[in-house]
């Protein structure tokens, strides 16, 4: 199976970043890990830009991470994926990424 990274860009709504990132580590990831081909997943609080606060770097193992894409947006919303208010859905990024350079290190440049 190929491996893929898919990308999540988000944002909490304002005022409600406790409740977001409640929510995402203790019910969406416990919902995501269900779906299959992820089989991990990282958060980061981003530092520069302006549009998204936060990013998750799903790990995919699968042949298609445009089928996972299309189940996750399938589950969204129901009691297989269920959403918080304070989501700021109207502003989120999906993309997956497949590797095409192995990981390098600059001691290995």
């Amino acid at each position: 199976m190929a491996r893929f990274k898919m990308l999540i860009l988000s944002s909490p709504l304002d005022g409600r970043d406790d409740e977001f990132n409640t929510w995402y580590d203790n019910v969406h990831l416990p919902d995501v890990f269900r779906v299959p081909g992820v089989v991990g997943a990282e958060r980061f609080r981003m530092r520069s830009g302006d549009r998204w606060q936060y990013l998750a770097i799903y790990e995919l193992d699968c042949d298609d991470s445009a089928a996972v894409e299309a189940e996750l947006m399938k589950r969204a919303g129901t009691a297989d994926m269920t959403m918080t208010e304070a989501f700021d859905m109207s502003t989120f990024y999906m993309g997956s990424a497949e590797t095409i350079t192995p990981y390098r290190s600059a001691d290995a440049a």
